[in-house]
């Protein structure tokens, strides 16, 4: 148990009964839920492949904490809410915390130092070297030994997300997205981004659906498209070569409206519908739709909405003439004029359903990054490498599979099915238990009034329905 002096802390009473409380109670968890995760973990095998991005060139006869543990460890903690490597100085101690990194001492009892003692998991300064570990690290290395590979780790959101299919699609789509991710003071990288006002990085997210395919971190120095074309290459080929039938699109903002991108779509069967930033040109093409628009605006007093199809072509950046949907719409507060250009065909979608059914659907992405960095803390990137900084956003990014993974299969057809990651971890895992560890069993007591006992157990049962891959 964490050594700390005991206190005493006395409330307001109930009736003749006085109210007092302290930190005593024991091995008495606050993550309870936490064990749904596992269950996930061991059915989908998440923290092994992402263990196996990793080279360890420490010696196993002298380590404590296997690679999986330490991975399970942090990647877990994201996903309870724990986002400071400092918080596991305490974390440590908590031996249901150590039962679903995969620790088989998770009291601690067997550690080899006194002062370790009741102390299962690894504390904050074994898991900094973690993420610390430079490219040029070997088995000589002082300290920092265990060293992560970029392109395996890039290919293990889009391995996860192929193997979440028990059969191809017959379309996918790609949204594409960059954000700002503030910076903490001067770290290697750093740089003013004009529209954001701020010393940030510039992550360049891929997702299908809810599901992350790529999450990239970048200096902010730089357009918001540079290096997508690269990404959707490789993701493309990866899909492609498991999948060779699979129709792709692309989907994104005016950001990634670049001719490189499109070109590229239209010479290897990918569609694409981007936003376009609207200039004097297309507005007068929008004219007299636009006035239409007003006129029907002034008539109803409601917004009204008018779409225009047809071809257009810039006078230098632009290779070749490409179809362009114009939305003429006129609000209360004047007109709104919006444009998206596409290489699908007018036959296959119309310009409305193009625009409000299809493009418009791309918001859902923009939640999926929030959920990142609100709930899993994608931009805790205070370290002072872009390497380990980038580390810690793939960290986050595989706390966001794990949770993905739990709404997809385990609340699928529940009320919670379409729940963020902050609702998921507050009523299925922030659960009170009493853990108790024998030779033979790890018994865990969760609490009998939390309210979500019926949502936990039909979570279970559909994770007992999927193989065990690990």
């Amino acid at each position: 148990m964490t050594q700390c002096t005991q206190a005493i802390f006395d409330f307001h009473s109930i009736g003749r009964r006085s109210v007092q409380a302290g930190f005593d109670g024991g091995h008495i968890t606050s993550d309870g839920g936490a064990l749904l995760l596992r269950e996930v973990d061991r059915r989908f095998g998440i923290i092994a492949r992402t263990a196996a991005c990793f080279t360890d060139f420490r010696d196993p006869g002298a380590i404590e904490h296997t690679l999986h543990s330490l991975i399970a460890q942090r990647v877990f903690g994201l996903a309870l809410g724990y986002e400071d490597l400092n918080d596991h100085d305490q974390l440590r101690a908590d031996p249901l915390l150590a039962v679903v990194s995969g620790c088989v001492d998770p009291t601690g009892s067997q550690r080899r130092r006194k002062q370790d003692k009741g102390y299962a998991l690894a504390g904050k300064s074994t898991l900094n070297r973690l993420e610390l570990s430079p490219a040029s690290a070997n088995a000589n290395s002082r300290y920092q030994k265990v060293v992560y590979h970029e392109a395996a780790f890039e290919n293990l959101f889009v391995d996860l997300f192929l193997d979440s299919y028990t059969t191809p699609p017959d379309q996918i789509v790609f949204d594409l997205d960059a954000t700002d991710d503030p910076i903490h003071g001067h770290q290697e990288g750093h740089f003013f981004h004009g529209y954001y006002k701020e010393y940030c990085y510039l992550p360049l997210y891929i997702f299908c659906g809810e599901q992350l395919l790529c999450a990239k971190l970048r200096t902010a120095d730089r357009d918001a498209a540079d290096g997508s074309l690269e990404e959707v290459q490789r993701i493309a080929q990866r899909i492609r070569a498991r999948w060779p039938l699979v129709k792709v699109i692309l989907r994104a903002d005016s950001g990634f409206c670049r001719d490189n991108l499109m070109a590229w779509c239209e010479g290897n069967g990918v569609f694409y519908v981007f936003g376009l930033a609207r200039n004097t040109r297309l507005e007068k093409e929008l004219g007299d739709d636009l006035e239409a628009a007003r006129i029907w605006w002034a008539i109803t007093n409601h917004a009204a909405r008018l779409f225009k199809d047809f071809t257009y072509q810039t006078r230098d950046s632009w290779s070749c003439e490409r179809r362009v949907v114009g939305k003429a719409e006129h609000l209360d507060k004047g007109p709104n004029p919006r444009f998206i250009v596409t290489n699908i065909p007018k036959e296959k979608i119309a310009a409305r359903a193009l625009y409000e059914d299809f493009y418009c659907a791309r918001g859902n992405m923009e939640n999926r990054i929030k959920e990142q960095q609100m709930y899993l803390f994608a931009d805790r990137t205070s370290t002072a490498t872009m390497r380990a900084n980038q580390l810690r956003l793939w960290f986050s990014s595989v706390a966001y599979t794990l949770l993905q993974t739990l709404r997809r299969v385990g609340l699928k057809g529940t009320k919670m099915e379409t729940a963020q990651c902050g609702t998921i971890r507050l009523k299925l895992l922030k659960i009170g238990a009493l853990v108790k560890v024998t030779v033979r069993r790890v018994v865990v007591s969760l609490a009998a009034a939390c309210p979500y006992q019926a949502v936990f157990e039909r979570v279970y049962r559909a994770l007992q329905g999927v193989p065990l891959t690990c």
